[in-house]
């Protein structure tokens, strides 16, 4: 694959429509040439008056956020053939999302994957059909995948 120095963002958590999301932009960036950044976030703790505790909430919530991108960037790897871009940040998801399309001009679509529950397509998805919160400066076009797509039917698309 070529180098390119645009990026298709995925943002991470232990949703199965995230994997469809990374799935998608894997065929599609292996396709244009684009690189895959993945991006998870954890936030911090709320146990301030107990030190201790807060230093250990976080170091678990960076560990699982740590291998929950390991993980992923295997899955990308698969398809892609390279390494993705990982990126961890402490921070509210949508907030540390809204920040980071702001800083990086490379990143040049953003892919979700929407759940399929009963209670909607989830935060960002949803922050999103809203039009608050994801952008305030720099507009990303994005794709939003439904969550229980097949790889074949992903296959076929891409």
């Amino acid at each position: 694959m070529t180098q390119s120095t645009r990026k298709f963002l995925v943002v991470a958590d232990e949703s199965p429509e995230s994997r469809t999301a990374l799935y998608f932009a894997s065929r599609r960036a292996n396709k244009t040439g684009a690189r895959v950044t993945i991006l998870a976030a954890h936030e911090p703790s709320d146990f301030n008056h107990w030190i201790g505790v807060a230093e250990t909430a976080k170091r678990e919530a960076v560990a699982a956020a740590e291998a929950l991108l390991e993980s992923m960037a295997e899955d990308a790897e698969a398809v892609t053939g390279e390494r993705p871009e990982l990126l961890l940040r402490e921070g509210e998801r949508s907030a540390v999302l809204a920040e980071l399309l702001e800083e990086d001009p490379l990143i040049s679509l953003l892919i979700l994957g929407a759940a399929k529950s009963s209670e909607g397509p989830g935060p960002l998805v949803s922050s999103l059909a809203r039009g608050k919160g994801l952008f305030t400066g720099r507009a990303v076009p994005v794709t939003v995948v439904p969550g229980d797509m097949e790889s074949g039917e992903i296959d076929a698309l891409t």
